[in-house]
């Protein structure tokens, strides 16, 4: 398995080592830029004092009054610069006749600029390398021309140890700064950096230990950017996993009651019918089981449409269909069974509505669901109002509404949540709701609840006009 590689390291390579590249091309460039702009002014000015040397000497030699050797061997050696540069004569032969510095030079050296300059058009040479002594020289070099003497050349020689040692100083200075400045950046990123790993890595562990099933963990959140928002998101998020864990044991637990009982019913029925020989007896015993079959078979479909819904499977089978038909046959199915709870249910019947595209059967299920409701959390002596109408515009809407023991305002906004039950004393999985909610939105529809505790609830179910 390759090696883990984590943001400190990437940081490293990747940002710290662009800058370095970076600033190591700006210092190279500084140190040639620099280099260059030394050696170029001192070759200009050892250029332009040797001019005007040589036009000097060449008015000496035009005056017929001057002695030419004396006038020469006089400024050369009264040269005023001859503590910072040496200035030679040379003569016809190559030779170093007359040195500022009064030292004759050794016999036989390599004057490359002299060698140039008799070859140049422009009478002039250049040459920067060693002296012979172990010492780096940049010397310049003029021919005369038009002068009848034995010398033949001037030439300038200027010591570059102290400009060397500039250049060095100033490509040393940069190189500080830039490694101040790699200090600077590396310890503000790896603080940066560490301010993010490390809430980072606390996300990590908290998310290992969500998915292990323990959601009491919270990350501290230490700021208001994405990192703290990430944390409010991680913590938002265990929050509702914690509720969903919540629900889903309890769904489970009134699940197992709800099946518990009916079977409990079927299997004493059965029982006592086995042993029993009464006419009376044997009817009790088979309403009793087919009622609880029932109940059974419902709790059953509403799993299974539970199920679809969560895997994205809960099909529909849609057509031009009459909401009214399919409203009218669910109260019809509820009247009786309401009688007997003591239910009154009151139908408004409108003569028509628009004609929906839709499935017929889910919609009649959402219709038997929320019917269904009404009657259970109603009670003995209550009212069940169902009445439907068209909107202005042009939508089918159902309202189903109760007088029983209302819903309290912090169940309210959950009450379509999977596995929720806002009164347990009542029979039911807490999912019917969230598959009618779902079946009404694959509708293109919408299904409102309103509820005051203590005085009922209302569902106000709407549906689209078909437009095929």
């Amino acid at each position: 398995m390759a090696a883990k590689r984590s943001i400190t390291r990437r940081w490293l390579i990747n940002n710290l080592g662009v800058m370095t590249a970076i600033l190591t091309v700006l210092v190279i460039v500084f140190a040639t830029t620099i280099h260059t702009y030394y050696y170029s002014a001192a070759r200009q000015y050892i250029s332009s004092r040797l001019t005007v040397l040589v036009n000097t000497f060449t008015r000496y030699s035009q005056n017929a009054n001057l002695n030419f050797d004396t006038e020469m061997r006089n400024m050369v050696e009264t040269f005023s610069d001859k503590d910072k540069m040496e200035l030679m004569v040379i003569d016809d032969n190559g030779n170093v006749m007359i040195t500022s510095s009064g030292f004759s030079p050794k016999k036989n050296i390599v004057m490359k600029d002299y060698t140039e300059a008799l070859v140049s058009p422009n009478n002039s040479g250049y040459y920067i390398g060693n002296d012979g002594n172990g010492g780096k020289i940049m010397a310049v070099c003029a021919v005369f021309s038009g002068i009848n003497s034995d010398y033949s050349a001037l030439r300038m020689v200027i010591s570059l140890s102290n400009i060397d040692r500039q250049i060095t100083v100033y490509v040393i200075v940069a190189i500080v700064i830039s490694l101040i400045i790699i200090s600077l950046v590396m310890l503000s990123g790896l603080y940066f950096i560490k301010s993010i790993v490390i809430p980072v890595r606390q996300i990590g562990a908290t998310a290992g230990r969500f998915a292990k099933g323990d959601f009491s963990s919270r990350i501290p959140k230490k700021s208001d950017d994405e990192i703290g928002e990430l944390c409010d998101t991680v913590n938002y998020m265990a929050d509702e996993l914690s509720n969903a864990e919540a629900l889903k044991n309890e769904f489970i637990s009134s699940v197992s009651h709800e099946l518990r009982t009916p079977l409990t019913a079927i299997k004493g029925w059965a029982e006592t019918l086995c042993e029993v020989d009464d006419e009376e007896t044997f009817q009790k015993g088979m309403r009793v089981i087919s009622n609880e079959s029932e109940r059974l078979s419902e709790m059953v479909e509403e799993l299974l449409d539970f199920s679809r819904m969560q895997n994205g499977k809960l099909a529909l089978q849609k057509a031009k269909m009459d909401v009214l038909a399919e409203l009218g046959e669910a109260v019809l199915i509820y009247e009786e069974r309401a009688k007997k709870t003591g239910v009154k249910i009151i139908y408004n019947e409108p003569e028509t509505l628009p004609i929906v595209f839709g499935d017929r059967n889910r919609i009649k299920q959402v219709f038997i669901n929320v019917i269904d409701n009404a009657v259970k959390y109603s009670g003995e002596g209550k009212t069940v109002s169902v009445e439907a109408f068209e909107d202005s515009d042009g939508n089918a809407v159902v309202i189903i509404s109760d007088n029983g023991c209302g819903i309290s305002e912090k169940d309210l906004p959950r009450i379509k949540t999977k596995f929720y039950k806002a009164n347990n004393t009542v029979k039911g999985s807490g999912i019917g709701l969230a598959v009618a909610d779902e079946i009404i939105t694959m509708h293109g529809g919408t299904i409102d609840i309103s509820s005051v505790f203590g005085e009922g609830t209302t569902v106000e179910i709407t549906l689209p006009p078909c437009e095929i």
